[in-house]
């Protein structure tokens, strides 16, 4: 081991969740280290390693002097987003708690866009009933929040590790987390904590184009499975309706937000028509599956490989929608005639590591928060601009229960360096998912992926490409298993070979046995649909 650090809890990711975390636990006195598998905080710079800079919509919140709306009424829009799925009771907590989250983000710096009036303008998005988004720079809304987190983190005494990548939890005798083993240039090391908070982000890239960063690789998926944690819901990855379409791109490409549909952009297939007329009451902001199944549909249908984002109605665009703007141009995308060509991308993971609403998992000392959690607010598909609102609440929520268990003890447990891991290589399982388990999957199409999924060789652990790789691995052998569990259609999991829902939603939780994940029997539950 080149370091061995003490700390009062240990954060794995630096987004909005486990930024929001340490500082709330750094203010009631504790020892805080950040393991950061990014390069450190650089505002200037255009690429970032968390989804957070990249969430251009905004936070969905209720706002305390808006007679229109209610956290009822942002509960029921996310419960009728989340297809049958999402915890009426964490939900409630969730949304309940927006208003004094963000409270404390601006006290933190944050800066929002307000009217001439003084209050903070709002935008509507799929499935909101009404004007409730709070954004920042016109569509930088994740930039603004990342930044001001950044910087209250750099004024703050919080130990950030940077371009450090976590390889496992380490836990003691009695299957308690006491820490993380982590890589970075130095060697190998250890945070040894009574608390470790999983804040990794999503599994953007176990699909060939996203929206999400390089690092969102199920590095939290995997890590969890491997410390005994369950998981849940992971059949339900949000396909964002609007991608920005490069022929031949792959990775990380634009996403082109979806408040351009809420100012007025509409949707048109390659022959001008509109591509959801018909298809939802709501129309162009109808919930995301709708949406993106509805895209698809258009291009099957005229045989384009795209459809268009007609921005002709929005009013101001270039000051509206700058992040948009500075995308299309950078991926020399030409926009004269103000349409903008998109596909459905891989955008959000619904499900993830099982939490209560307070980020605790079935593994003592572990809690998980934001993308990597599943806390049940988002159910089958998740509701627009919620997600930097759950990263938000929950980094609190998870930082109250670090700073009730600092007098923990933490035993003697030896840190955990796996030298081999199954990886399958990476452009191949891209494409494979892509394929088969995007926005229609099969049973026929699952399999075909299980059998690369059980021929993936073992590989040393000794760079950041091949732990990412077996990371992506384990989370497909997840998100596969789950696919093929679901025999029916909900929210973002399509199955064309069981096109209806069932009778009732049931949530089932997967553990990793034995190096096979598997369902979890006593842990499933029914949610009446």
């Amino acid at each position: 081991m080149s370091a061995e650090i003490r700390a009062d809890l240990v954060v794995v990711g630096a987004g909005v969740a486990g930024l929001t975390a340490a500082l709330t636990a750094a203010e009631a006195g504790l020892r805080v280290v950040v393991l950061n598998k990014g390069r450190s905080w650089r505002p200037e710079e255009r690429e970032q390693s968390t989804s957070t800079f990249y969430a251009q919509g905004g936070i969905a919140v209720v706002l305390p002097d808006d007679p229109g709306d209610s956290v009822a009424l942002h509960v029921q829009d996310t419960v009728t987003a989340g297809a049958g799925l999402t915890a009426a009771g964490p939900t409630e907590q969730i949304v309940a708690g927006g208003w004094p989250a963000v409270r404390r983000l601006v006290d933190w710096g944050a800066r929002f866009d307000t009217g001439a009036d003084g209050r903070y303008l709002r935008t509507r998005e799929g499935g909101h009933s009404v004007r409730r988004i709070i954004h920042a720079g016109g569509d930088a809304t994740g930039a603004q929040v990342q930044a001001a987190l950044g910087a209250a983190v750099a004024r703050a005494q919080i130990t950030v590790l940077d371009e450090a990548r976590a390889t496992a939890v380490v836990t003691a005798p009695d299957g308690a987390a006491v820490g993380v083993s982590y890589a970075d240039a130095a060697g190998d090391g250890v945070v040894r904590a009574p608390t470790v908070l999983l804040a990794a982000g999503g599994v953007g890239h176990l699909y060939a184009a996203t929206t999400n960063p390089a690092g969102a690789t199920g590095d939290g998926i995997a890590l969890a499975l491997e410390a005994g944690a369950a998981v849940a819901d992971l059949e339900f990855v949000q396909f964002h309706p609007t991608m920005l379409y490069v022929p031949g791109a792959r990775g990380r490409r634009t996403l082109v937000s979806e408040a351009l549909r809420g100012e007025g952009g509409r949707l048109v297939d390659a022959d001008g028509h509109s591509v959801t007329r018909g298809v939802h009451p709501l129309g162009d902001l109808a919930p995301r599956d709708v949406v993106a199944r509805a895209v698809t549909a258009a291009m099957e249908r005229t045989g384009a490989p795209c459809v268009y984002l007609d921005a002709g109605a929005i009013d101001d665009f270039e000051n509206r929608f700058p992040t948009v703007l500075a995308g299309v141009r950078a991926a020399g995308v030409r926009i004269d005639d103000g349409r903008l060509p998109v596909v459905p991308g891989a955008h959000y993971l619904c499900g993830g590591v099982v939490t209560d609403a307070h980020g605790r998992t079935g593994v003592a000392g572990l809690l998980a928060a934001g993308e990597v959690a599943r806390t049940g607010l988002h159910g089958a598909n998740r509701l627009a601009s919620n997600s930097l609102l759950e990263g938000l609440v929950m980094g609190w929520r998870a930082a109250e229960i670090a700073v009730a268990r600092r007098s923990v003890p933490v035993p003697a447990a030896p840190a955990e360096v796996p030298a081999e891991r199954p990886a399958a290589e990476r452009g191949v399982l891209q494409d494979l998912m892509s394929a088969r388990v995007a926005l229609r999957r099969d049973a026929d199409g699952l399999a075909a992926v299980v059998k690369v999924l059980d021929a993936a060789p073992g590989r040393p652990q000794r760079e950041r490409p091949d732990t990412e790789d077996a990371a992506l691995t384990l989370t497909a052998r997840a998100v596969v298993a789950a696919a093929s569990a679901r025999e029916e259609s909900r929210g973002c999991h399509f199955r064309s070979d069981h096109p209806n829902p069932a009778g009732s939603a049931v949530s089932q939780p997967f553990v990793l046995r034995d190096g096979m994940v598997v369902p979890d029997a006593v842990g499933a539950h029914t949610v009446p649909a």
